[in-house]
């Protein structure tokens, strides 16, 4: 009778708070609530929870001095004891147990999950743990520092796993970038780590270019690739896709040139994918005789194909011995390698024969290819 007296209606008084008083605590607890609704359980949860305040105070105060305030192991170790209070049924078992268990794995989880400066995995958070009690027991047994493989052994682990763990232990608190360097110097150790990143104004334009490019016609984006992240000539690209060099080089002007357009508009052009744009002008040769001298006219692109038909008209046009041999190339324009080498054949052929070869009305962008192939244009 007496003690039904004592669980239904207080708790021991706090003046004797041994590890018995703990749990008839709880036990009082458990028969207080039973008959009340949940609404009025509150108050005496509260008391509970104040007097074993100073059970969870000491289990926080078993992990001071390990990089952690005790303040905060004291919240940490408080919020444990109210899980323990809100999930304590007394037909498990002793109260004092639970709460200690409750309480000491909510403490070590703050420690695995909130006191690390980087992340690291938790499969190398638990090693460098036995690393550390491993070190420990070594270095008192050996009197020295374990090596790397004397730990594997102990540890039963591969030697590169225990080398993680030691490399990812300075995880735990790293060094502040802030931090001085020393003496009376105002240089942070931040100062000394890393370097101005050149390319990372180019960054917005990287990206913005990389959106357009999809907005190309698949050749053309190919062209670009393969010349600027390929590093391929112009002459590999067209042998790749059957086309003359010229041909290449007119579709990478051309989408470069849209390229910069749709960098400076808010929005980006459309493509004009027509036909005569895409395609180079056809070389065109005609061959007059004007008395003694004979005119070989040049008009459009001459790249690979129109080579051929050039150096024809023009060892024809050297073959009759006319006082003088006129190329004009008022019409031309441009010349790949095929026909630069076809208008240095017809000069060779000309000076074997001893016609003189003139090269006359020519374009300024044909100009500087004739030039550094030693084709120097006569005075139009």
């Amino acid at each position: 009778m007496f003690g039904q007296t004592t669980t239904t209606t207080t708790t021991p008084p706090p003046t004797d708070r041994g590890l018995e008083d703990l749990d008839a605590a709880a036990l009082a607890y458990a028969a207080r609530i039973a008959g009340l609704p949940p609404e009025r359980r509150q108050e005496a949860r509260d008391d509970l929870v104040r007097f074993a305040l100073p059970f969870a105070g000491r289990l926080a105060r078993r992990y001071r001095g390990r990089g952690e305030p005790l303040e905060d192991l004291e919240q940490v170790a408080r919020l444990g004891l109210v899980n323990a209070v809100d999930r304590y049924d007394p037909e498990r078992g002793s109260f004092t147990a639970y709460a200690a268990i409750t309480i000491v794995g909510e403490i070590k989880r703050h420690f695995r999950d909130r006191t690390w400066g980087v992340h690291v995995p938790r499969r190398l958070r638990d090693l460098i743990l036995e690393v550390g009690q491993a070190t420990a027991a070594l270095t008192s047994e050996l009197s020295r520092a374990p090596t790397v493989a004397e730990l594997a052994e102990r540890l039963e682990t591969p030697e590169e796993e225990i080398l993680a763990a030691l490399e990812s232990a300075a995880g735990y608190s790293p060094a502040s970038l802030n931090a001085p360097v020393g003496g009376e110097s105002s240089a942070e150790f931040g100062d000394l780590v890393g370097e101005s990143d050149n390319a990372l104004e180019s960054v917005d334009d990287r990206v913005t270019v990389s959106g357009l490019l999809h907005r190309l016609p698949w050749r053309e984006r190919r062209i670009l690739a393969m010349r600027f992240y390929g590093n391929q000539t112009q002459a590999e690209i067209a042998a790749r896709f059957g086309i003359s060099q010229m041909h290449v080089s007119r579709l990478l002007s051309r989408a470069l040139t849209w390229l910069r357009q749709a960098m400076l508009a808010d929005a980006p052009p459309p493509w004009q994918n027509g036909a005569a744009e895409s395609e180079p002008a056809k070389t065109r040769i005609s061959v007059k005789q004007n008395g003694d001298r004979v005119v070989v006219e040049v008009g459009g692109e001459v790249d690979r194909d129109g080579a051929d038909q050039l150096r024809r008209a023009m060892l024809a046009a050297v073959t009759g011995q006319p006082r003088e041999v006129v190329v004009d190339l008022v019409g031309a324009g441009g010349f790949d390698a095929g026909g630069i080498a076809a208008l240095m054949a017809g000069r060779d052929a000309a000076a074997r024969t001893g016609v003189p070869l003139r090269l006359t009305r020519v374009q300024p962008a044909v100009r500087r290819s004739l030039a550094a192939a030693g084709l120097p244009p006569a005075g139009d």
